[in-house]
């Protein structure tokens, strides 16, 4: 997403996001999906713990869509079945249903060297979704101010969390950019990525 541009060397730049990217992939991938369960098999050095993590839940839209696409379902089957057939299409429904929503789950991810927010437990994560700590400006609980630039959005909704912003460089550092989430703990999410909490 576009913002505004700054005046800095974007080779150094450049370089220091990908070595952080680097760094981060393999720090995260060497744990499981569920880091409390320690690392993987395949882990060849013991890493260093996650700074900071959490589930994410599908977004919103993706869950109006699943709920639709279910009831949609069952309608037709009602439609040209009648009630038995809904009963017998109902249990296949619901089930494709969550199982569309277990693995649209994401994990919000602070490592020594990165963030990121797409480490599905199935794909694994991607380098394009990373932001290296060094690009991380400011954390703000909250909206975004005014004079920020706009801000993607990240994660879906839970109970009990808290939106939080954050303004970032761009890879190649000339262009400031942000993005929101919410989170459960927006002090030790800031602490993670080496920033205060404004």
């Amino acid at each position: 997403m576009a913002g505004r541009r700054r005046q800095q060397p974007a080779g150094s730049a450049a370089e220091r996001t990908a070595r952080e990217r680097q760094r981060h992939l393999l720090q995260v991938e060497a744990y499981r999906f569920s880091p409390a369960r320690g690392t993987r098999r395949s882990a060849t050095v013991t890493p260093a713990p996650l700074r900071y993590w959490q589930y994410d839940p599908a977004r919103p839209w993706l869950v109006v869509t699943v709920l639709a696409v279910v009831a949609a379902w069952l309608g037709t089957a009602a439609w040209v079945g009648g009630p038995s057939t809904v009963a017998g299409e109902a249990p296949v429904a619901v089930l494709a249903g969550l199982a569309v929503l277990v693995l649209s789950t994401t994990r919000l991810t602070v490592s020594d060297a990165g963030v990121s927010s797409d480490v599905a437990g199935l794909l694994g994560a991607s380098s394009r979704h990373v932001l290296g700590v060094s690009q991380v400006l400011e954390v703000r609980r909250g909206t975004p101010p005014a004079d920020w630039p706009g801000a993607a959005r990240r994660g879906g909704w839970w109970p009990g969390r808290t939106p939080v912003a954050v303004r970032h460089l761009s890879d190649d550092g000339t262009m400031e950019q942000a993005f929101t989430t919410r989170v459960r703990d927006p002090e030790a999410f800031a602490e993670a990525l080496g920033r205060p909490l404004g």
